[in-house]
């Protein structure tokens, strides 16, 4: 039971960031889980399951979703995320031949650090306009301000006072009590609707779109690729520090940047947006070992 709630809560706490870019880029959200899913498993197939990391939506490849699905379609767009994820399989076989050591040459953490910290700070307005109610972009209000104040706002308390305060097991789970305490308020002030729910079929596909090329759209999200690439390395390193692990030498960064190349092909091919490795889970995996080590 104490598994299933941890492995639930990483769930959530991926689950967030991976609706959210398609909901951004006119993407369809159900699609974007179907993508992470397969992709998190091709990638565990590729590394061998030996880096606990799940894969979803890239936020680095907002902007230029954003701009390829206006310019060229949904189509063309998913046809340069795929040569997106080439490049990612090419740098595989670069770092093979080369050595970890190329990419410590080329990215190493004062670079990779200021990369990372860009990409989260420039989302941080989408949290902001979202906790006012409003679209990610601010353009439009979904829900009374007054009542998305007070849901955000006892979500947050919540989510700390779980992690600083509380004992024992629940003191692992502070997104999980945060999301439930949301969704409880969200109820009390009838943000909720059930209707999409109960009018859903109980057996459908997603939306699948396939991928088209268009030699504009590849140009285009080839040089995209290199922020997520710059994202990977320090993600890899991140998780090889809360475990204890050095996942650059074993299964070695050529198998993991293969992985995520080989998982963004996967879902460019269905219409997903292009998978990474997430540090949000990197952060609840580090919860949960430094929880479960002092209780």
């Amino acid at each position: 039971m104490k598994t299933i709630l941890q492995g639930s809560q990483m769930l959530f706490v991926a689950f967030g960031s991976l609706v959210l870019v398609p909901l951004l880029t006119g993407l369809d959200p159900n699609v974007a889980l179907f993508g992470a899913g397969v992709g998190t498993l091709l990638f565990q197939l590729v590394t061998r399951r030996s880096v606990p990391i799940f894969l979803a939506s890239s936020f680095a490849f907002i902007a230029p979703i954003m701009f390829g699905v206006q310019t060229w379609g949904i189509g063309a767009t998913m046809g340069g995320l795929m040569a997106a994820g080439i490049v990612y399989v090419l740098m595989g076989a670069v770092i093979k031949v080369k050595g970890v050591e190329v990419i410590h040459k080329l990215l190493p953490p004062v670079v990779v650090g200021p990369v990372i910290m860009v990409i989260g700070l420039g989302l941080a307005p989408v949290a902001v306009n979202m906790a006012l109610g409003k679209t990610g972009d601010g353009a439009v209000q979904l829900i009374d301000g007054n009542a998305a104040l007070w849901i955000s706002a006892i979500s947050l308390l919540v989510t700390i006072s779980v992690s600083v305060f509380a004992k024992g097991f629940l003191k692992l789970l502070p997104i999980v009590s945060g999301i439930l305490a949301g969704y409880v308020t969200s109820l009390f002030f009838g943000v909720v609707d059930f209707t999409p729910v109960v009018q859903a079929s109980w057996l459908s596909l997603p939306n699948f779109t396939a991928p088209e090329f268009n030699i504009n759209a590849i140009l285009f999200m080839l040089p995209v690729a290199i922020a997520p690439a710059v994202e990977h390395v320090g993600d890899m390193l991140a998780i090889s520090n809360v475990t204890g692990k050095d996942y650059l030498k074993k299964p070695g960064l050529h198998r993991t940047i293969t992985g995520d190349g080989v998982a963004t092909i996967a879902a460019s091919m269905v219409g997903a947006p292009p998978n990474t490795t997430y540090s949000e889970v990197t952060g609840a995996v580090m919860l949960t070992k430094a929880l479960t080590q002092s209780s």
